[in-house]
């Protein structure tokens, strides 16, 4: 079931109103029509996996509580690595066994060996990245004292399985989520509207900037070799806002659904665009991703204390991993590497840290310093971007060299399939002005005048949104 599909249309009023219905006798029915409902969500997908994802919560919730009432260290430490060996276990023969397999194959060949290795026929369970990472950081939370277990199975249950982030996040913690799941909660109109405004605009970037941009940009990398540097870079620049709208879109609108049923998530992206350097891209760009890397292996590795090496070794191995739980895929590892390669002179430099405020404050337009910085940085990203999109690592370093061959002949080689062509660039530069006056916000349908916001956004969605079909959002491959 996708967010903006008919299907959802139906189901989330469905249980929102039966939600607040059962809301009035307790507590306990309010939270388990919420896990129902997400077990329902998860099973539409394919409801096989829907056993997967039960068994991980039961892993997790009962070695909590061993953990926690473990008679000495060794005891502790025991079901401790037991359900991290397994979650790990699991995430890595579903999403990596046949990565490491086919490479080892093809370097066996490589020196001589003639050798072939048994791969997997099966799918990736969607979400499995995001749901496994709910339950690692609630085992190390017990295991490192931070917390006590969760002893009501259902809660623990709706924590890991919260329908709105299941399947892509944001990756929740339990000293956030789990209090909010314990307490009862109260209709707070203000907040609903603001959770369908959230969503309206989620569904905007999904709908109109997204899918659009998508129409572009795969036809252009799948006709690569054939494109002209302009296109090229159109390309990649159509991807960036595609990834872009499709991910902080679909966070909008899991942010926004679970206003609706009183309860706040960790806010996922911050208008990373405007950052001013990479190490601000990445304080805005996936912020429970990349805060879950720091807290659970950046700071255990030492973080930045040790020398300048230590930093630095900590440094790509936090990227290298991040771009490695995107896929299992070489291109992802060296979209990892790039982004370590942009942070690495701000690291020595000890300018990490310079862009903490969102840019021109309180002002109407960047100052030209700004505003190079934010170009040279979306500069930087969307070049990262290109083997993040790539199918093989092949195919984009034959894209990037096409791009600097700079042949500019016959100007923008629209496709086929086209479905907008100076109305897109237009739609781009509207989602930009938008995003730029609210970055001081939370959302743009926020503040005066939100009915006339509102209503000018359903226009929008109506006139220039894609519906051929419900497409399915990036991140749920991984």
């Amino acid at each position: 079931m996708f967010f903006n599909s008919l299907q959802y249309l139906f189901f989330l009023p469905l249980v929102f109103l039966v939600y607040w219905t059962v809301n009035k006798r307790s507590l306990k029915l309010q939270n388990l029509l919420l896990l129902a409902a997400s077990y329902y969500f998860y099973a539409c997908w394919d409801w096989r996996f829907l056993f997967l994802l039960v068994f991980s919560t039961g892993l997790d919730y009962f070695t909590g509580l061993q953990m926690y009432n473990a008679e000495n260290q060794s005891k502790k430490k025991f079901w401790f690595w037991l359900s991290i060996i397994i979650n790990l276990g699991f995430l890595g023969v579903f999403k990596y066994y046949n990565f490491f397999a086919e490479s080892c194959a093809e370097l066996l060949n490589g020196i001589g060996f003639k050798s072939s290795f048994w791969t997997l026929q099966v799918i990736l369970p969607v979400g499995i990245s995001f749901y496994t990472f709910h339950g690692l950081s609630y085992v190390i939370d017990i295991y490192k004292d931070r917390i006590k277990p969760e002893k009501n199975i259902i809660d623990y249950s709706l924590f890991v399985s919260y329908f709105p982030l299941l399947v892509a996040g944001p990756i929740e913690r339990a000293t956030h989520l789990l209090p909010q799941i314990k307490k009862k909660r109260n209709f707070d109109y203000n907040k609903a509207m603001d959770g369908f405004y959230q969503i309206l605009w989620g569904l905007f970037k999904k709908i109109v900037i997204a899918d659009s941009c998508a129409t572009y940009a795969n036809d252009i990398f799948d006709n690569y070799e054939s494109m002209n540097s302009f296109s090229l870079m159109l390309g990649a620049v159509y991807f960036a806002f595609q990834i872009y709208g499709d991910f902080s879109g679909y966070s909008d609108i899991a942010l926004g659904t679970s206003k609706l049923f009183g309860i706040d998530l960790l806010r996922n992206f911050n208008f990373p665009y405007f950052s001013r350097d990479i190490a601000e891209f990445w304080r805005r760009w996936h912020i429970s991703l990349s805060s879950w890397f720091r807290d659970y292996l950046y700071i255990p590795l030492g973080g930045s204390k040790g020398g300048m090496w230590t930093k630095i070794r900590n440094t790509f191995i936090i990227f290298l991993v991040s771009g490695f739980w995107h896929g299992a895929n070489w291109t992802f590892l060296i979209w990892g590497f790039l982004n370590a390669l942009y942070f690495l002179p701000l690291l020595i430099t000890q300018k990490n840290r310079d862009n903490i405020e969102i840019v021109a404050k309180g002002k109407l337009l960047p100052s030209f310093r700004d505003f190079v910085s934010i170009l040279l940085t979306f500069t930087l990203t969307t070049f990262a971007w290109i083997f993040f999109r790539a199918k093989s690592v092949s195919q984009a370093f034959v894209y990037i060299k096409n791009i600097f061959t700079f042949n500019f002949d016959g100007g923008i080689q629209y496709l086929s399939n086209d479905r907008y062509t100076v109305e897109l660039l237009l739609l781009l530069l509207f989602f930009m002005v938008m995003e730029w006056f609210s970055r001081e916000k939370e959302h743009p349908i926020f503040g005066r005048a939100k009915t006339i916001k509102a209503f000018f956004i359903i226009l929008m969605i109506i006139v220039f949104g894609s519906y051929s079909e419900a497409s399915e959002f990036i991140y749920f491959q991984f």
